[in-house]
């Protein structure tokens, strides 16, 4: 302690000689090793600074302040000139790609004489390490730390790198607040038919709020979606870290296919599996086992042979370690993409869980059963208000339907359209409709909700009530059918009517009546989710099948070279638009060549 109170005194004394003998100006001191401020300077240099979180012991014994405690060799006036040199020069390219941010980084330096942000008196801010700490524990978000580079202010020298450094921890900070507002993967690169609308974070609004709050993990908080099912799904992902490196990987092997009657070393772990008594050295597939390999293929959309090859095995085996986090998190990014209110009420389809839930106040008021698309025709991805229910229904069946399934079906089976019911009609555009008039086989049902989109999807009832039945239910070209939809409508009319609004009973006294409209008053929001990961009541971690691949494609993406480009939307693709176009013109052709003497000649043709 002796010593270095006679150092510090030598180097005062010092320093006064040289401000004090003519001619002689004095030399900048240059801080090379951190070493505490007597407490007047201390105090002036960092009124707020907090205690050191980790100190470590210097060659002579002494202590030195934390990496993010130093205090830097330049002054803020100069990191301040060099970040004016910088934004000036327009350099910020390498740091922001989006023009948009790139422009309110510069704003907002400038708004701020270009001063540091992070860097005050000579040091970084509590903000900047509290901001530092959120970057590079991205991974509790769902995100990837890699995606936020944080400089490492403990190895830099003089002003020109420090305000680098400062621009580099804003670009940051900007880039991470987005993706939590809005997600990390561009939700046209996993999906075509996705729209959740734009709600993308603006760039000066980031700044102002990080730069002026007073808790910088409750202002990041904020961009994440605040929805119960959201927050449930991230404390799920830190349980699921904190016990993924212990999780212990007791699959059975892949290898050659087992057949039953004879004998592999598998037998007794499938046998251990499956709950089937037996003893350990027994390894004759046997019939038993084969009874409960079949029961797995048929609950898993596997042929029942009874064969287990390694598709089999997997769904024996169930997720490998790791792959519930990539579910977790592909979630989490797909409740990014929704609008942050969702609305006082409104009605949320979860296509792989096969259920819908109306949502009043935030409570679950009721919940059912859906058929969703087919993974050959999936239902889309969007957010749109309800705006009717309609009774007794007609069905205008859609282009695509008749071109690609009717109509190939008519040359084998000519009665295939009286046999529907469908009937053929020219609507008020002058075009020519393939209609199914109300009625019990109508193919939607006796109620239809109708929530205006550019996919033309909707909710209604079906008359293949069987179809509920199944676990899986991926069954139908886009539309949803409700397994319940009366009493689907009386609670939707009950909320979004003004005034009397009929029950169930009544709705279901008027089928098989006249065609009626019911307008709502108050809109519900519509959403069609993809949650292939959720928390149930009893708050336990559920996990559905990826059945349109979105959960591997998002994985794909982030693990590609697609990923350095991956939030930012893909352009329209010529080739596609214009395939699609040449084939629309195509069908528009032949039905025009085909009218061109008697509009119903085609239709009169397949109704002979």
């Amino acid at each position: 302690m002796r010593k270095f109170r006679f150092d510090r005194l030598l180097a005062g004394t010092m320093l006064a000689l040289s401000v004090g003998m003519p001619g002689i100006a004095p030399a900048a001191p240059r801080v090379e090793a951190v070493v505490p401020l007597p407490p007047s300077l201390n105090d002036r240099a960092a009124p707020a600074r907090p205690a050191p979180a980790k100190t470590e012991k210097s060659e002579t014994g002494g202590f030195v302040r934390n990496a993010l405690d130093r205090i830097f060799a330049a002054s803020d006036a100069q990191i301040g000139e060099k970040v004016r040199d910088l934004i000036v020069a327009r350099r910020l390219d390498k740091h922001l790609e989006r023009a948009n941010e790139r422009k309110a980084v510069e704003s907002f330096y400038a708004a701020r004489n270009y001063a540091p942000l992070w860097i005050v008196d000579g040091a970084l801010s509590a903000r900047a390490k509290a901001a530092i700490a959120r970057l590079k524990a991205a991974a509790a978000d769902g995100l990837d730390t890699a995606d936020y580079p944080v400089p490492n202010f403990d190895a830099l020298n003089g002003a020109e790198q420090l305000a680098d450094a400062d621009v580099t921890l804003t670009a940051s900070v900007v880039t991470f607040a987005r993706h939590l507002q809005s997600g990390r993967v561009a939700p046209l690169r996993v999906f075509a038919q996705v729209d959740y609308g734009d709600h993308t974070s603006d760039p000066a609004d980031i700044l102002k709020k990080i730069s002026t709050a007073g808790d910088v993990n409750a202002a990041f908080d904020a961009f994440n979606p605040q929805e119960q099912g959201f927050k449930e799904l991230k404390d799920k992902l830190a349980a699921l870290r904190a016990n993924a490196s212990t999780e212990p990987d007791n699959r059975i092997p892949g290898g050659a296919v087992i057949r039953p009657g004879t004998r592999d070393a598998r037998v007794p772990a499938l046998r251990e599996r499956l709950g089937l008594h037996g003893k350990p050295n027994d390894i004759l597939y046997d019939r038993k086992l084969f009874d409960a390999v079949r029961r797995v293929q048929a609950r898993n959309d596997i042929g029942p042979t009874g064969f287990v090859d390694n598709k089999t095995l997997d769904a024996i085996n169930g997720p490998r370690p790791g792959q519930n986090l990539d579910k977790v998190t592909a979630t989490m990014e797909r409740w990014r993409w929704l609008p942050r209110d969702l609305g006082r009420t409104y009605v949320m389809v979860n296509i792989p869980d096969y259920t819908l839930k109306v949502v009043h106040e935030h409570k679950v008021v009721w919940r059912t059963k859906i058929v969703a698309g087919k993974p050959q025709t999936p239902t889309p991805l969007l957010a749109a208000s309800m705006d009717n229910v309609l009774l007794n229904p007609s069905w205008y069946v859609p282009q695509s339907i008749i071109q690609n399934e009717l109509l190939p079906h008519y040359a084998s089976d000519p009665n295939i359209f009286d046999r529907m019911g469908l009937e053929v009609r020219r609507g008020a555009d002058g075009n020519i409709n393939v209609v199914q008039p109300p009625g019990a086989a109508n193919a939607l049902g006796r109620i239809k909700f109708n929530f205006p989109n550019k996919f033309q999807v909707y909710l209604h009832d079906t008359p293949e009530k069987r179809l509920f039945a199944a676990d899986k239910r991926a069954f139908s070209h886009g539309c949803m059918r409700v397994e319940n939809p009366t009493k689907f409508g009386e609670i939707i009319l009950q909320l979004g009517l003004h005034g009397p609004a009929p029950n169930a009973q009544q709705i279901f006294a008027q089928y098989g009546q006249a065609e009626r409209t019911y307008k709502l008053v108050d809109r519900p929001s519509v959403y069609l989710t993809y949650q292939t990961a959720f928390v149930d009541d009893a708050g336990k971690l559920q996990l559905r099948d990826d059945i349109y691949g979105f959960d591997a494609r998002i994985h794909a993406i982030l693990h590609s070279d697609e990923r350095r480009i991956a939030d930012i939307a893909p352009p329209p693709d010529p080739k596609r638009d214009a395939a699609t176009a040449k084939a629309n013109q195509e069908i528009l052709s032949r039905v025009e060549r085909r009218e061109a003497q008697n509009p119903f000649a085609f239709f009169e043709k397949i109704f002979r």
